[in-house]
This record gives structure tokens, sequence and C-alpha cells, in this order.
């Protein structure tokens, strides 16, 4: 059984000690992350390796069977192309977006809360959940005050956004904005006004 340690269990502490790491590159391996920084998408080695062990961390990679086999907690993982969910999104009839987001959000909720171990209803865990769903590719989120913005959705609708948010976080949402950024105004907590 492979080694599954808690992500919890990296240094974290700035008092812990630094230790110096050597990585022998092949040539080719070298020469791919030399033209990454000529290009400017990455500013040095150092960011590179520390951006690499983040996503490792945070999609779980070292619980991956084997490639096509994809686990991050108990939700299995796929990389698909935006385009081919877009087209898949559109043969739901517009009328049941918001139910159909609503049904995804619940379903996200029990995946995040069971590997985050958070609640998804409480506002002091959504910037570990919007971590997440960034670094799974759902896009980037941002909470301010009441509103809750979307750039880059990886769903082009903003009625499926709003269903799936108020499934995920059980929240009552407003459309303010419905192209990206999108913007959601937050009416209400479900879980409070019962």
């Amino acid at each position: 059984m492979p080694d599954r340690r808690n992500i919890s269990e990296a240094p974290s502490e700035k008092n812990e000690e630094a230790k110096r790491t050597t990585i022998i590159l092949e040539k080719s391996e070298r020469e791919f992350i030399e033209s990454l920084i000529k290009e400017g998408k990455e500013s040095g080695i150092k960011p590179l390796i520390s951006k690499m062990l983040d996503i490792y961390k945070n999609m779980m990679i070292y619980d991956w069977h084997f490639p096509g086999e994809y686990y991050c907690g108990i939700s299995r993982t796929a990389f698909v192309n935006v385009e081919l969910l877009n087209i898949l999104t559109q043969q739901i009839p517009k009328e049941k977006w918001p139910a159909v987001g609503e049904k995804m959000g619940d379903a996200l909720k029990v995946s995040i809360q069971s590997t985050l171990g958070v609640d998804a209803s409480k506002q002091e865990n959504c910037e570990a959940i919007f971590k997440r769903l960034k670094v799974q590719g759902f896009g980037d989120f941002y909470l301010k005050d009441k509103f809750l913005l979307l750039k880059s959705p990886f769903i082009h609708y903003c009625e499926i956004w709003k269903g799936l948010l108020q499934g995920l976080l059980d929240v009552e949402l407003e459309i303010r904005n419905s192209v990206a950024p999108m913007v959601f105004e937050i009416k209400n907590h479900k879980s409070t006004s019962v």
C-alpha cells in the first residue's frame, strides 16, 4: 500500500529549517524547463517545483492508480475538454439547468467534505473550497462581502453555476452578471434560514 501522507504534515512553520535538495535532470527535462523559463511561462526552477508540489498535494496525485484512472479523494477525476462539457450541457433543456447544477453542487459538497474534512456551508471554509475548485479547473472564485465572483468558469452557463454554487455552499444566490466574470449576490444561507 502506498504511503498516504496527510497534507497538513508538510512543513509550514517558518522556524523549521529548510533543507537543500539536489535533483538530477535528464538533458531533455532540463531543456524543457529552460524553455518554459525563457518563454516566461515559469519564473524559475524553484517556483515551478513549488507549484508542482502544490498541485500534487491538492489533487492528491499520490493516490492516483494508473494513467486514465485518477481520484481526488472519493471522486474520480477525468481530464475532459471544456468544449465537450459545453456540448453536453447544451443538450439539457435550459429550464433544467438550475436543478442540474444544484445536484452537481450537492455531489461536489459530499466529495469536498469527505476529502478536505470541511463543512462547505460555513463561510470560513470558502478559501479551502475555492482553492480545491481552482486546482480542479472549475475556475477562479472570490468572495467579497455578499458577492461571489467567478472568473474563467469551465461551463459557460450561469444558471448551471447558480445551481451548483447553491447546492455546494447551501446559499441562495441572485445572478448579478451572467457572463464571465460571473457575479452572484448571496441572498441568504439556507442552513441558517431553517
